[in-house]
C-alpha cells in the first residue's frame, strides 16, 4: 500500500521586475528553454507590448489574469482501477493545477502555430482564449466533455478500497 506523501514547503515563486505578478513570473517559467530566462522574458515581455499596442489592452497582466480564468478547467478525469476494470472517474481540480494547465494550453497553442514570431504568436494565443477561442480553449472543452461523459463514475472517486486482512 502507498505510504502518506510528507507535506513539504514550496519555494514562493517572486513575481516579475515589470509587472510585479506572480501569474507572469509562473508564464515566464513555463515559456522558459534551455535554461534561458531572460529569453523568456523579452518573449512575453514582447507579446504583452503587442496586446497593449495593437489592441488596446492597459494592463497585459491583469488581462492574462483574465484568460488564465476562463482557460482553467475545473473538472477533469483521472484513472482509477477498481475490480479489475480501468474507469475515468471525474475529479475537481486544485487551483494550482488549473494554473499550471492553463499556462501549459496557452504555450501548447501557441506553440503550435506556424509563421510569426513566438510572441505575435502568445498574444495571439491569450487573444483567442479571452474570446473563447484558440487551441487553450479546445482543450478545456475536450477536458470537460470528458468529465461530463463518465459522470456516472463519479461515486468510485468517493470509493476507498477495502484493507485485504
Amino acid at each position: 500500500m502507498r505510504r502518506k506523501l510528507k507535506e513539504r514547503e514550496k519555494h514562493p515563486m517572486l513575481p516579475d521586475r515589470v509587472y510585479h505578478s506572480v501569474t507572469v513570473s509562473k508564464l515566464i517559467a513555463h515559456v522558459i528553454k534551455d535554461g534561458k530566462k531572460s529569453v523568456a522574458q523579452k518573449l512575453v515581455y514582447d507579446a504583452f507590448d503587442i496586446l497593449k499596442t495593437k489592441n488596446n489592452i492597459e494592463d497585459p497582466s491583469a488581462f492574462l489574469e483574465q484568460t488564465i480564468q476562463s482557460v482553467a478547467p475545473t473538472m477533469e478525469v483521472r484513472s482509477r482501477r477498481v475490480g479489475g476494470a480501468n474507469y475515468q472517474v471525474p475529479h475537481p481540480v486544485r487551483p494550482a493545477r488549473q494554473l499550471a494547465l492553463a499556462l501549459r494550453w496557452i504555450l501548447e497553442g501557441a506553440r503550435a502555430k506556424k509563421g510569426a514570431d513566438f510572441a505575435t504568436r502568445l498574444a495571439g494565443e491569450l487573444l483567442a482564449a479571452s474570446k473563447g477561442e484558440g487551441g487553450a480553449m479546445a482543450k478545456r472543452d475536450n477536458v470537460h466533455k470528458m468529465a461530463e461523459a463518465n459522470k456516472a463514475f463519479a461515486h468510485f472517486a468517493l470509493a476507498r478500497p477495502k484493507k485485504r486482512t
